[in-house]
């Protein structure tokens, strides 16, 4: 019975493991959100987080009186608000990074993008090695620093890596059948 209750334990563990998310929230421009005025420059927040695909992206602002516009790179640089691949408008906003490479985000408000509301995040591939990247061939491209885990300016949450779960299963599968 015991080693019934152990099995089913363990076959419990390894299924709770295996469906834990490695997604990041990060929140852009911290506790004052999307905003002309962010706590910290969105470049320099960019650079120093590591991005990777299904993290997301939490848009804080007042519906009505802004937006964040996915855009290409051209349009990034102009401000161009016209033609954007993605427009969220209702108000905080969660958008989930679902490919490796760059995003290019921009106020809907033109005003406000020309004042430096937009942001150029990098998602790094899933065999990424963590080394730090060179400079991009374009010059206007932000080359993000990779960091090996992530940095304060995200919600909290953690990646929790699948070597960590399987050493839980391990040490439980040892301390259940110790003798």
């Amino acid at each position: 019975m015991a080693m019934k209750a152990s099995l089913l334990l363990i076959i419990s563990m390894f299924m709770i493991s295996s469906s834990l998310s490695y997604a990041i929230k990060f929140n852009v421009g911290g506790k004052y959100g999307w905003s002309l005025k962010p706590s910290s420059d969105y470049s320099p927040w960019a650079q120093k987080n590591r991005f990777l695909v299904n993290d997301t992206l939490f848009f804080k602002y007042n519906k009505g009186s802004d937006s964040v516009l996915l855009v290409n790179k051209q349009e990034y640089d102009s401000c161009n608000t016209k033609n954007p691949i993605t427009k969220m408008d209702g108000g905080d906003s969660i958008f989930t990074l679902d490919k490796s490479g760059p995003f290019f985000f921009i106020s809907g408000n033109v005003e406000n993008c020309e004042h430096g509301q937009k942001l150029i995040v990098v998602v790094i591939s899933p065999n990424h090695h963590k080394k730090q990247q060179g400079p991009s061939s374009s010059p206007s491209a932000v080359a993000p620093v990779y960091s090996p885990a992530p940095s304060p300016a995200h919600s909290g949450s953690t990646r929790i890596s699948g070597y960590v779960c399987f050493s839980v299963v391990v040490a439980l599968l040892l301390g259940t059948f110790a003798f």
